[in-house]
């Protein structure tokens, strides 16, 4: 049985530093052998790339562009209207990703238009995203790619945003029936709208409910239970560490230790957050 992967989320962890090159190189010196950036674009992607070689990294999932943030947007999929937006922004996604080496977009939906009922615009707002994804699909299948959807809760994170359930995420996914299109599964967000934390899905990501805290802090999820689950369901992929950090350095754990010392993973060779000292390797 293979061991689960983590994977630093550099947009949140390492707050105290600025920029992503700096991050990245935090996160292989923490330990860390894979990435993730949530949206990359205000840096050039040749640098990133050169600070992921340099910090021994993959980077492992980046965002698509989510929009006009001034204006409210957070990510066009299913926006009406901002179809042509929606596909400049994944050609921009696509040549990061190619940059970086990274197989993986998060295909971001999009907010329900402000003042709009959902339940009146959800059926003019799925159309669109299916025309979207569908045009992604074959975008990203030329470069073998992966686009991933991922559910955002509507209860505390972002009360507006179109894509906001497990359920509904599988059966877009299914109208579409592309298979480069696949599911992320953020435990926040899916615990806090749906509780059933089961699915066929391709990237994970983790944080504490309902403070959005580390794995290993006071909280409704159970990691040690949870992180065995997806060992013995053969998860390959890497589990993304997308938290609030609470010590410096985006990580709650002290030099040398294991995410097992502090009850968040079972302790039978899962690998290390921190540098492990030679004993806890072997």
């Amino acid at each position: 049985m293979a061991p689960l992967r983590f994977s630093a989320n550099v947009s949140w962890l390492f707050p105290e530093l600025s920029g992503f090159p700096a991050r990245l190189r935090a996160a292989g010196s923490s330990g860390f052998e894979a990435a993730e950036i949530g949206w990359p674009y205000a840096e050039p992607p040749e640098a990133l790339a050169r600070a992921a070689r340099e910090a021994g990294l993959q980077v492992v999932l980046i965002n698509m562009p989510p929009g006009d943030r001034e204006k409210g947007e957070n990510g066009l999929g299913a926006v009406p209207g901002r179809q042509a937006a929606f596909r400049e922004g994944l050609e921009q996604a696509v040549l990061y990703a190619k940059a970086l080496g990274c197989s993986r977009i998060h295909l971001m939906a999009g907010r329900v238009p402000k003042g709009a009922d959902r339940a009146a615009v959800r059926g003019e707002m799925e159309t669109v995203f299916l025309e979207n994804l569908r045009h992604a699909a074959e975008v990203l299948a030329q470069e073998n790619l992966v686009g991933l959807l991922e559910p955002v809760n509507t209860r505390i994170t972002d009360p507006r945003y179109f894509l906001d359930t497990p359920q509904q995420a599988a059966a877009i996914l299914q109208k579409v029936g592309r298979p480069n299109l696949q599911l992320q599964m953020d435990l926040f967000h899916w615990q806090i709208m749906d509780g059933n934390l089961t699915g066929n899905v391709r990237h994970v990501q983790v944080a504490q409910v309902p403070d959005r805290g580390e794995p290993d802090s006071p909280g409704e999820l159970n990691f040690s239970y949870l992180f065995q689950l997806l060992e013995d369901e053969g998860y390959t992929g890497f589990v993304g560490c997308e938290y609030q950090p609470r010590g410096e350095g985006g990580l709650s754990l002290a030099p040398g230790g294991t995410v097992s010392d502090r009850g968040c993973l079972p302790p039978h060779g899962l690998r290390c957050l921190a540098p492990c000292s030679p004993q806890e390797t072997q």
